[in-house]
This record gives C-alpha cells, structure tokens and sequence, in this order.
C-alpha cells in the first residue's frame, strides 16, 4: 500500500496551509487556506509558478522560488509539531499484520523524515521504501511519485492500492493505474475526491481503519 503523508498520517495540512498564506502575502501574492489544499502534492516550485503567473504576469525564477519556499518552510517549523492524524496508526499496524509492504509517497523534502515516522510510526517505515521530493522531477498529479513507488516495491499497478488525502494526489494515483482511496481529512467538499476519479472515499482515517477488514477481503 502507497501512503501520502500530509493530511493522511499526520495532521498537517492546516499548519501548510496557513504557512503558504503568510509567506506569499510577503511578497505580494495571495493564496488562500482553501487553496492551499487544492495545490496539496504539488512541488514548491509548481505552487509558486502558478501564483506569480496569476498576480506578476510571468513564470517565476529559481531565486524567487528559493526565497518563497524558504520562508514557508521557516514559518511551518516555527509552528508546533503536527500530531498524528487519528486512525493512522491503528490502519498502519493492520495493514503491516496482514502482511502488505507499506510504501510513502509524498511531496516533502524534510531531511529528518525517516527519524520522525519512526518516532510516530515505530517499525513501520523503512528508507528503501520512500519516495520524496528528493526521487522526482515531477510532483503530483504527475503519476510519477507513484510509479517510483510501485518501483521501488517491486509491485505492478494492479497489486496495490493508494491512499490519498489531497485532489492532486488522488489525479495521480489514478493516473498511475492504481486502486485509489480517498480520505477527505480536509475543508474541500467531497466531490473535489471523487472527480479526480477516487476508487472509494472514507470521511476520515478512522473510519478506514475500522472498515480495513471488510475492504481488504473486497481488495483480495
């Protein structure tokens, strides 16, 4: 199983969300917490380049994206550390029971990523099985991440599944030919989930971790 990070394990969207707000208010442009979840996946550079065509006219520079994506990061570091998402652990622990390889796939960048899911997620996340910002030249809804994720567990489309939080995300697990799940833990309405081709959509990771048997039996 494929897993997104954001939004899916840990409680953070809201914590990017108000980060990407306030940092490109300093410099002239504008995003609201809305959209910010609809950008969700995407690279910071993708984000960027979609604001300063909007509002300057033009694609952005890498000194810009730099400067930006800096202060994002800075702001969201600054903020408390995001707690688990609730029902993550209790899917994680049944997933990894049942005997399926348990893959990350996210956007983030963060250097201390491993030692942190550790810290959350003890024995379930291993490095060889990771795909960040640092593996892809594409970002969601490229299907890229997710084909680098089938790659690096030695699985075809058709023998595993992806569990998504974010519109771009659940684009690209559709895009890669995957069975996708959708788990709406944020503010967009349900039918953003489901016409970007959403397999099944759970109202929160709790209710996927309770209904885990009777979907793993369907799945097999």
């Amino acid at each position: 199983m494929l897993f997104d990070m954001d939004g899916i394990l840990f409680d953070s969207m809201p914590m990017h969300a108000r980060a990407w707000s306030e940092a490109v208010t300093r410099f002239g442009l504008s995003m609201t917490s809305e959209e910010a979840y609809e950008h969700e996946g995407r690279t910071g550079k993708s984000t960027i380049n979609i604001l300063t065509k909007r509002f300057w006219g033009r694609e952005t520079t890498d000194e810009e994206v730099e400067r930006i994506y800096k202060v994002k990061s800075d702001l969201f570091n600054s903020y408390p550390e995001a707690k688990r998402m609730p029902g993550a652990a209790d899917l994680l622990n049944q997933v990894k029971r049942d005997g399926f390889q348990i893959v990350l796939v996210t956007g983030s960048g963060q250097h201390s990523l491993l030692n942190r899911l550790n810290k959350n997620f003890e024995g379930i996340f291993h490095k060889d099985l990771m795909v960040t910002s640092f593996d892809v030249r594409q970002g969601k809804p490229s299907p890229e991440p997710y084909l680098m994720g089938l790659r690096k567990a030695g699985l075809h489309p058709w023998e595993a599944v992806v569990v998504e939080n974010a519109p771009l995300g659940v684009r690209a697990g559709v895009a890669a030919n995957i069975f996708t799940i959708a788990v709406n833990t944020g503010p967009l309405p349900d039918a953003k989930l489901v016409s970007e081709g959403a397999n099944l959509l759970f109202p929160s990771m709790t209710a996927l971790a309770q209904g885990w048997n009777t979907l793993r039996n369907a799945l097999s």
